[in-house]
């Protein structure tokens, strides 16, 4: 494995020989964020997206509540429903509370990335990257299936105090090329979602195998 991380944000790139390696430091990464989240405050938040290569369930932690980010059912009242439960939970304090923007603030967002750039459901150029009240929305226009699907918003990821990226494969190379690179005034973000993942008041972790990042600049730090 190698690694850099910049100082200008909070971010780091962590490049494997393999998706299996990848995998086993992917589960003791959010092992150990379950451990001192619980130390801290008496339980552990995580939400993730379908896309994800790892499986929760194979990570051992403790006093856990799993969210699943875009959850493929039918979605206006389910995108409904679902921003409810997550309210009251931030009610009883399950969730934590961003104080820059009143979303929840989950202790872990993991997030894989397509070969576009779309994060959860988010896609390129769509008008849910837009929304800043939102907690979670509904798409029913998805270009690649299910049509139909609920998904958090841009301000919810970007709230979390940790978010880890997945990425493997060499069709993701570009993408995750342009996702990490340096800040550019004629590049249009929308076109890659993943670019707009920035945490507020938290980090950003690349898990990436070497493939995807074989196209990588590892001198720019992992900064966007």
């Amino acid at each position: 494995m190698s690694a850099c991380g910049g100082p200008k944000i909070k971010s780091e790139l962590r490049i494997f020989e393999s998706a299996d390696e990848l995998a086993t430091d992917l589960a003791e990464y959010i092992s150990q964020l379950s451990e001192n989240s619980v130390k801290e405050r008496g339980c552990f938040t995580i939400a993730l997206s379908g896309g994800s290569l790892i499986k929760v369930g194979q990570v051992p932690i403790l006093n856990s509540h799993v969210f699943s980010i875009n959850d493929n059912v039918t979605v206006e009242d389910a995108a409904a429903e679902y921003e409810f439960a997550i309210r009251q939970l931030v009610k009883i304090r399950t969730v934590g509370v961003s104080e820059s923007n009143d979303c929840p603030k989950f202790d872990l967002i993991l997030l894989g990335m397509g070969p576009d750039g779309h994060v959860a459901s988010l896609f390129p150029h769509h008008p849910a990257l837009e929304l800043k009240e939102e907690w979670v929305t509904y798409i029913t226009d998805s270009p690649k299936p299910p049509p139909e699907r609920i998904t958090f918003t841009l301000p919810v990821i970007n709230s979390a105090s940790n978010v880890a990226m997945v990425a493997v494969g060499e069709e993701k190379a570009m993408a995750v090329h342009l996702a990490t690179a340096g800040a550019s005034e004629n590049f249009d973000a929308s076109s890659l979602p993943a670019r707009m993942v920035q945490p507020t008041d938290g980090k950003l972790v690349w898990f990436l195998d070497s493939t995807a990042a074989s196209v990588l600049d590892v001198s720019n730090g992992g900064s966007g």
